[in-house]
């Protein structure tokens, strides 16, 4: 129970917090970022790494409201047989993972239905709209610290909201400013030299550039 409680809190996003102004119109159909700042705040419960960067997007389509929840943005993908049945944990094929908080859920509401039983899923990246990769450089070399797999079976991608509240398409700029709060933080990375990459994503599913930031360590980026 502690280590479950541990991971749940450890992988835990929070929202985007997000600005804009009117630019010129001569902006990329594919959102274009930049990277801006990174900081680290520790507090007596979870600490937050806040990553910061700027944007440019000719329609305005990015961000993602609570209702954006049906297909393209639909969270999980079930995973069926052949026949159509849904694939259950008893009935699962060979090349099915084992169970784990990632890969089944336990009764789970497909459509309108609640299904009684545990089923195999499979994460729908487009449910996501800002993407994060975290690299410990060790020997000059950048390994990829991957939260999905096990022991953890989580992300840090996330979503952040709506930039523009209605639908008609104007260019826009600005800063999104993302914070991912944990318990983990410093037991992960201690005085590891790190770097994140960081993507967004329109509506349209138009991926930005991936920008990198610096090489850091949280004390360097402490507030």
């Amino acid at each position: 129970m502690k280590v479950k409680s541990y991971i749940y809190i450890l992988l835990f996003v929070a929202g985007a917090a997000v600005g804009c102004v009117s630019p010129p119109d001569d902006f990329p159909t594919a959102p274009q970022i930049t990277f801006n700042s990174l900081e680290f705040i520790e507090t007596n419960t979870s600490d937050t790494l806040m990553v910061s960067v700027d944007f440019r997007d000719a329609e305005g389509d990015l961000g993602l409201s609570p209702r954006d929840v049906d297909p393209p943005f639909n969270p999980l993908n079930f995973q069926t047989h052949p026949n159509g049945d849904l694939v259950t944990y008893g009935t699962r094929p060979p090349e099915a993972p084992q169970f784990n908080d990632r890969d089944w859920v336990i009764r789970p509401l497909v459509g309108t239905t609640i299904v009684n039983d545990t089923i195999w899923v499979k994460i729908n990246p487009d449910q996501y709209n800002i993407f994060v990769k975290f690299f410990i450089k060790r020997g000059g070399n950048y390994t990829e610290y991957d939260f999905s797999g096990p022991p953890f079976y989580s992300t840090f991608n996330g979503r952040f909201p709506r930039i523009l509240s209605e639908e008609k398409g104007r260019a826009i700029e600005g800063t999104i400013k993302y914070s991912m709060l944990s318990l983990g933080w410093n037991s992960i990375f201690r005085n590891d030299t790190i770097k994140i990459d960081v993507q967004v994503q329109d509506r349209n599913l138009n991926k930005s550039n991936v920008v990198s930031s610096p090489d850091f360590t949280l004390s360097q980026i402490k507030r």
